[in-house]
């Protein structure tokens, strides 16, 4: 396995976190995280060294489910809603409230809009720095602090009266 290879693989759990923020529906977040490594495989020529990795493949998978959601909405696709009973039972009263907390969480941020629900999930989520999260998406580095910062309110604005 090549170096990148490597680096892709350790990837692997934070690009799920952020397709799942995408995708909402972890099939489709699955299939985002493949279709974002592939393409990055695909392309690996044009990936910098000296460059963050990360960055480079969350701009990846930003633009893959751009074009997802394009394809479907021409399709008019529906996607089925997700199973609430996933991951019920086995565990403790704790890890069960921690997991339902989480959920919550996950669902409020699903609910913001696409602009806000990114800049949220790279900056909140994955740690990026405002200028990493604002070149992702491709914007300046104020439009970025707007978002997240109109993000930051909603969330907590629905978490506190939900």
């Amino acid at each position: 396995m090549d170096p990148i290879q490597r680096q892709i693989v350790d990837l692997l759990p934070r690009l799920r976190r952020l397709a799942r923020v995408l995708a909402g529906q972890p099939a489709d977040a699955d299939d985002l995280v493949q279709q974002t490594v592939e393409r990055a495989l695909a392309a690996r020529g044009q990936w910098r060294p000296g460059t963050r990795l990360d960055s480079w493949m969350f701009r990846i998978m930003k633009n893959a489910w751009i074009d997802e959601t394009r394809v479907r909405r021409r399709r008019g696709a529906v996607l089925a809603p997700e199973e609430e009973g996933e991951n019920v039972g086995g565990a403790s009263a704790r890890a069960a409230e921690a997991r339902l907390e989480a959920a919550e969480v996950e669902r409020a941020i699903a609910r913001l809009p696409q602009e806000q629900r990114l800049a949220v999930a790279l900056v909140l989520v994955e740690g990026l720095s405002y200028k990493e999260a604002a070149e992702v998406l491709g914007v300046p580095q104020g439009t970025l602090t707007s978002r997240l910062g109109r993000g930051r309110q909603a969330l907590l604005a629905e978490l506190e009266g939900g």
